[in-house]
């Protein structure tokens, strides 16, 4: 392995190294394919193992580094940096063998919005009947092309989720026309601005720009509510009382149970990564 490789580097490096002694059939399928597909991720542990696909007739392999699963065609490959790796929809329908809906969800709208598959591709991998397809067509039905980053995503699903209607990337105006900005979200017949606000701390100039947006908006009327992401991870009744009070809804307890449920499968949880540590077969962490 050449010194001085950086951390993404050293991890194709060991890609290509795996591609020299695997079959011909081999393919980089699941979480693997993703990240060699530039796709936003969940966060992922980092001794995540090397997903593959083999045909079923290749010679059986058993090491720890590999999670290897057999199929009775050969599985379909692009190339990608040397590499032989599954298309976008296949890989998807691997990884619902594993994740939770709202992981998936988060790799869908990043691979539509990033134009890395259709949606036909995606529904046409969901009907396959094949392991993961019916998981892969639930987080379909939730998924939505418009979405600009992973948490927009996390945001937009936990309205949803609890019967909160919501529309992205809407442009916004005044009263006499004039363009102020792109809504993240919009809570449904009320001018409620659900927003993910990239970073706590922000650059003095775009810092600047977005209290003047504010306060466009606040003339026009709209109230903007921004979320960091330790909000969305552990203050979800708080944004979501905002989007019930805006629609003069009460919010209880059987409301938010969804989103809980939806969170805790996922591996942006703590439940949800130590059930996909064991699903993988990695050591347990403290």
């Amino acid at each position: 392995m050449p010194a001085g490789l950086d951390r993404d580097a050293r991890w194709r490096a060991e890609l290509a190294t795996w591609a020299e002694v695997l079959p011909g059939s081999a393919v980089f399928t699941g979480l693997t394919a993703m990240q060699l597909h530039d796709l936003w991720l969940p966060p992922l542990p980092d001794d995540l193992p090397i997903f593959m696909a083999l045909h079923e007739s290749s010679v059986r392999i058993r090491r720890p580094e590999l999670r290897i699963s057999r199929h009775p065609r050969p599985p379909a490959a692009i190339s990608l940096d040397d590499l032989r790796v599954a298309p976008v929809p296949d890989a998807a329908l691997a990884c619902a063998r594993d994740l939770g809906v709202v992981d998936l969800v988060v790799l869908i709208d990043s691979a539509l919005h990033l134009e890395k598959c259709t949606l036909a591709d995606l529904q046409a991998a969901a009907a396959t009947g094949r392991p993961g397809s019916r998981r892969l067509g639930e987080a379909l039905r939730c998924s939505d092309r418009r979405s600009e980053s992973a948490w927009e995503s996390l945001l937009r699903i936990m309205h949803t989720a609890c019967g909160v209607e919501v529309e992205p990337q809407v442009d916004i105006h005044d009263a006499r026309g004039v363009f102020i900005g792109r809504a993240d979200l919009v809570v449904t017949e009320t001018r409620t601005l659900q927003e993910y606000d990239g970073a706590q701390h922000r650059e003095r100039v775009q810092y600047r720009r977005d209290r003047g947006r504010d306060a466009d908006l606040a003339k026009a009327g709209y109230v903007r509510h921004g979320w960091v992401a330790s909000q969305v991870r552990n203050d979800s009744w708080l944004i979501l009382r905002a989007a019930t009070d805006a629609l003069g809804r009460e919010l209880t307890v059987d409301d938010i149970r969804p989103w809980w449920k939806l969170w805790e499968s996922s591996l942006f949880s703590k439940p949800g990564t130590a059930a996909m540590r064991r699903a993988w077969q990695l050591p347990e962490v403290s």
